[in-house]
């Protein structure tokens, strides 16, 4: 029986945001205007976004039984997600992450910190937990148990969507169960060893055979390669308040589309257009908004466009 529309396995932080004027140089000193708790997290986030499109959503990771477990518990609970299999592991921190916020750009920089007692085991994933769902959702820190979600998954022809930004040992033995692959821009020429981004996704997605093989891009938006082609999706220009999250809220977007049936352009557009607006507010989380708001900023807004990625796409 099919309860979910989506199951995310994975991530989840509580990040504590430092607001500073400017960025030091290194080894500098620089004053902080503010100090702030907020919960966030890869896998977490894309789920409350999913929540937030509409989506009926589980989420299935490990939370320490500290105050930031308790600040990340609150938040996913009051997003209205399944947390029955969210396993909170006792006399252990939660993942934490200090995050410094450079307040002339938004642009910001992680420190991030997760215990080795809040590793989840592929024997913790069980069928029932991911067969329940129409979509699953993961990244790739624990390895094993993610290759055990997407295993499953496959075996139920569940489609498997993956964020990946570091490469992970094992990791090539999760990508033969992913159907859509979206990384961080630094990802496909780690992995490959290909510093052309076109080549390199084209290399990963002919060596997996997944369905599409993309990267964000960041302040450029994002590239993706699918059916043979590629397609090049420019950034909306917003007043940027902090970065933290927008790759996060991007995947959950790209989660609801997958469920819709979106064609590749809009789905990419709209995709962008969430990341966008996280960007306005502070947090992981921040700035986290429904279909109609995305959609209006997909009507109005300017588009910053990387002319070399657009004229590549289109060739």
């Amino acid at each position: 029986m099919v309860d979910f529309d989506v199951v995310g396995v994975g991530l989840n932080a509580t990040d504590t945001l430092l607001l500073v004027p400017r960025f030091p140089a290194y080894a500098g000193k620089e004053p902080f205007e503010e100090e702030i708790l907020s919960p966030g997290g890869q896998v977490a986030s894309a789920m409350v976004t999913c929540a937030k499109l509409g989506l009926r959503v589980k989420y299935i990771g490990t939370v320490g039984d500290d105050e930031r477990g308790r600040v990340q518990m609150e938040s996913l609970q009051g997003s209205g997600i399944n947390l029955d299999h969210v396993q909170v592991r006792k006399g252990c921190a939660n993942q934490s992450a200090y995050i410094v916020i450079d307040q002339t750009t938004g642009e910001r920089t992680v420190f991030w910190r997760r215990p080795e007692e809040l590793k989840l085991s592929p024997e913790e994933i069980r069928p029932e937990m991911i067969t329940c769902a129409r979509l699953l959702h993961i990244d790739g820190h624990d390895t094993p148990a993610v290759e055990r979600a997407a295993q499953i998954a496959r075996k139920h022809s569940i489609p498997v969507t993956v964020d990946v930004d570091t490469v992970y040992h094992g990791f090539d033995r999760v990508l033969p169960y992913v159907d859509y692959l979206v990384t961080s821009s630094e990802f496909p020429a780690a992995w490959t060893n290909e510093r052309d981004p076109f080549q390199a996704l084209e290399r990963i997605q002919r060596e997996y055979g997944m369905k599409m093989a993309a990267m964000t891009l960041g302040a450029h938006g994002c590239l993706a390669r699918t059916g043979g082609k590629f397609y090049y999706s420019p950034a909306y220009v917003v007043s940027c308040v902090d970065t933290t999250g927008a790759g996060d809220i991007f995947h959950g977007a790209f989660c609801y589309t997958v469920l819709q049936g979106m064609d590749v352009p809009e789905s990419l557009d709209f995709c962008n257009a969430m990341a966008a607006l996280n960007c306005t507010a502070l947090g992981a989380r921040g700035g986290v908004s429904g279909r109609e708001a995305a959609t209006a900023l997909m009507g109005k807004a300017e588009r910053r466009v990387k002319e070399e990625f657009a004229q590549r796409a289109r060739a």
